[in-house]
Parts: C-alpha cells; structure tokens; sequence
C-alpha cells in the first residue's frame, strides 16, 4: 500500500503540488515509453539524500540545513532518514521521509521531493509532515486513484499515555514492612522539586526515627532509617502533592562530567557493546544524534518488553543476551551502547501518571534515560516507544508531564550504606536485615488535581 501510494504521488507533484488541492484531477505520464532506466536501490536514495543535507548544512555557515515551511525557516540537523518510506517516484524522481530536530530539539518529520542522481540531487520541495510525532496533515486517495493532503487538527496522543504541556496530582508512596527478625536498615528515595517538577511533602507517616541522607554523585534525597521487630509489618507513606511539566531537549554546554561515558556495575562499556553499537549505527556516523537515533531504532526493533526471568535489575548484559525485559534493561542497554560510541548517557527513574483516568493504582516505577548531543540533553523513553510505535518519534526527545522523578543514576554512594554495596537503583525501597537485602510490598497509588479531571 505504501508503495502504491508513493507511486502515485508523483502524479500530483509533478503538476504544480497538486497534493494540497482536492480538486485537481491531471494526471501525467512519468515515464517515457520504450525507454530503460537504471533502477535506484533504497540505500542509493538513503545515501543521496543524506549526503545533500549534509552538504547544504556545510555551505552555510551556520551549520543547519534550513527547511523553509508555512511562512518559517526551520535551521535543522538530520536525525535519521526513514528507510522503510523511501521509494523511487519514477525515472530520476524520489520520496524521502527525514526525522530532523531544530534548534530547540523538536523534530519535525519532513517529507522530500527529489530528482536527480545519487550523489547529485536536488530537493524540488519540502514539506513538513509531523511535528514530534503528531501530524499536521495525511494523506487520502481520491476516485481517480491520485492522492492529495488532508490537515489532520487536534491530534492527541494522551489515550496513549502521554500528557503534554503540564500535569498536577497528588502521590502516594506506601512501603509495608515485613516482620524484621535482627537489625534492619531501610533507605528509600524521596522525590525532590527540580527543573520539571515542583515537589511538596504533604505528610509522612513513619513509625520510626528516621533521617534524611544524600548520595555523593547525583544528590539524590533518601529517607534512611533502623526498623526494629516493634515495627513489623507497620506502613511507612509519603504523600506528595506533585506539579511537573513536558520535559524536551535540554541546553548544556557540556555534559558535565565523565560519569555519563563510564561503566556502572551492570551497565558494561565498551568489548560487545561496542561492537553492535558500530553495528546498529553503521552509515549513521554523521553526529551523535543520528547515531543516538540509530541506537534507540535498534534497540525498538530488536527488544521485547517482557517481565521474564530475571529481570528489572537494569542488566545490560541480560538485554543484549536475552532480548527481553522491563524498562530498565531497555534504558540500561542504550546506556551502554552510546557511552561505547562516547555518547554521553544517564539514568533515572520515578513512576508513570496513567492519562486514561484521574485517580488509582499505579503498576509499578518506571524509568527512562537522556544522552548527550548538539550540545543538549535529550530525554528519551525507549520501553514506551517500544510498547506505542505511533509515539516512537515523540518519546526520542520528550518524557511526558504525567510521570515523577524518584532518584537519578546508578551505583548509588550513600553513608550509612547497604552491606551490599553501591545501591543499583533506588525506585522501590531497599530494605536489608542482617546484612540480607528482604523483600517489602510498594504500593503507588494517586489522584490528579488539575484540569484533566473529572
């Protein structure tokens, strides 16, 4: 169907764009009769195409590819070329779709008109399709079989889980303690006001001294305490009222340290990683934003997201091995990819505000990660792209306002520590009882206080 469609585009392109108007119905004959025309593989077209972006981005001194749309002039990087869209219009004529992010990081999908040979082509018109994701317009066959385009307003991606702009709610972090037979030690992350999120403590509940400790890396806040035998089976909660905004590409003139380019205890760099991040970004090693892409492309493609064995420890190795897991293997897996292709990558994790409804349950944390490129930070959500692939583009730049943040990083350092060591991940509560790390039952739970509800 795609190809059918492609083939007929060229029909209304080749007469003045005839794509925007519903009412020209011309049709042309790209093709002269009894005449051989060398066929143009994909990856020609992908390597044209990619090559004269590049190469009008080098003639301007700015560096940006500029795209000029709807009254604008976008200055863009290209991020990747579509592959499975590309398709040959007729005798030296070509489609091209292309993810390309502005300065501000939003990526804009924008579909190309060609002509011309590979390495030689030229552009006969750009049209922006998508903006994150969400169209601005589609495409509809009329009765003559030729193809126009249909603005498409009010698109939303919320009963995908994703809510935009802003979001308020007040959450539940509830902790029930097992019976404690000897010494206990018990650190548990407390969700802290930062750029994206502002975080007020509305009351704890906890049936034992307790302080608050920070990690030495990444600042986290953590709620430390000594359960006893006298608090078995007692509930710790902490009730937060929450107000978080859309996070995007983030400006940073560096990346701050060389903490996000090293290995962490299950996040390995480099040997194996190394070899199929150069695998998974060959022909993609324009900049580190088209190979991020081509590592978050590879992982979607060739991950599935499945609570199996053992999972949720954020094993690099048991992805890479296994192909499977929650969202901490997905995110682990990138990090481990991208630092091997010294892309700078980080890790945090908190929990996801269901969009469908207003109040409840939550199953389970959630994390995500960011990498380092063009001189920002890009957040991206790897599991969730994987579970909506109409979100793919959204969530490769963008985490949602309906979530919060627990605790950033891995192998977190903290005084008193575990007997264990360096906290893998702090999400649901450590608790350890002479020495031994025991289970304890969390349940999240919330209720929205914004607009959204009902």
């Amino acid at each position: 169907m795609i190809k059918k469609l492609f083939d007929l585009i060229v029909i209304v392109t080749t007469i003045s764009v005839a794509l925007t108007s519903c009412s020209n119905k011309k049709e042309v004959n790209v093709q002269e009769p009894n005449k051989t025309y060398k066929k143009v593989s994909i990856q020609e077209i992908e390597s044209g195409i990619r090559d004269f972006i590049q190469k009008k981005a080098a003639e301007d001194e700015d560096g940006y590819f500029h795209v000029k749309d709807t009254g604008r002039n976008f200055r863009m990087k290209l991020v990747r070329v579509h592959t499975e869209y590309l398709s040959n219009l007729g005798p030296k004529r070509y489609f091209a779709c292309v993810d390309l992010a502005d300065e501000g990081g939003d990526v804009y999908d924008v579909d190309f008109f060609m002509n011309g040979e590979p390495g030689d082509m030229n552009i006969t018109e750009t049209i922006v399709h998508k903006l994150n994701g969400k169209p601005y317009y589609a495409w509809k066959q009329q009765e003559d079989k030729t193809w126009y385009r249909v603005p498409v307003k009010g698109a939303s991606t919320r009963l995908l889980g994703v809510i935009e702009g802003s979001d308020s709610f007040e959450f539940s972090y509830r902790v029930e303690l097992p019976e404690i037979k000897g010494q206990a030690q018990m650190w548990i992350p407390v969700a802290t006001t930062d750029d994206y999120q502002k975080v007020e403590v509305m009351s704890m509940s906890i049936p034992v001294d307790y302080q608050l400790i920070k990690d030495e890396e990444f600042n986290n806040t953590i709620l430390y305490l000594e359960p006893d035998a006298a608090q078995s089976n007692q509930t710790i909660e902490v009730l937060y009222r929450v107000k978080r905004i859309e996070k995007g590409p983030v400006e940073a003139s560096e990346p701050e340290d060389d903490r996000f380019l090293a290995d962490d205890a299950l996040v390995p760099v480099g040997g194996r990683f190394e070899t199929v991040a150069k695998e998974a970004t060959q022909g993609r090693e324009v900049n580190p934003l088209m190979q991020a892409r081509a590592l978050y492309d590879y992982i979607i493609d060739n991950m599935r997201y499945m609570k199996f064995g053992d999972y949720g420890n954020g094993d690099s190795n048991y992805a890479c091995d296994l192909r499977t897991g929650n969202c901490t293997e997905f995110h682990s897996f990138f990090m481990s990819l991208a630092r091997s292709l010294d892309i700078p990558a980080r890790f945090a994790v908190g929990a996801s505000i269901p969009s469908d409804r207003d109040e409840g349950g939550i199953d389970g944390y959630h994390c995500w990660a960011e990498f380092y490129a063009e001189g920002k930070w890009w957040p991206i959500d790897i599991s969730e792209a994987n579970k909506y692939s109409a979100l793919a583009t959204y969530y490769f730049g963008h985490h949602p306002a309906n979530r919060i943040e627990f605790s950033r990083g891995r192998d977190l350092m903290v005084e008193p520590g575990p007997a264990s060591g360096p906290i893998n991940f702090l999400a649901y509560p450590l608790l350890e009882v002479n020495g031994q790390e025991t289970a304890t039952k969390t349940t999240l739970s919330f209720k929205r206080t914004n607009e959204y509800a009902s």
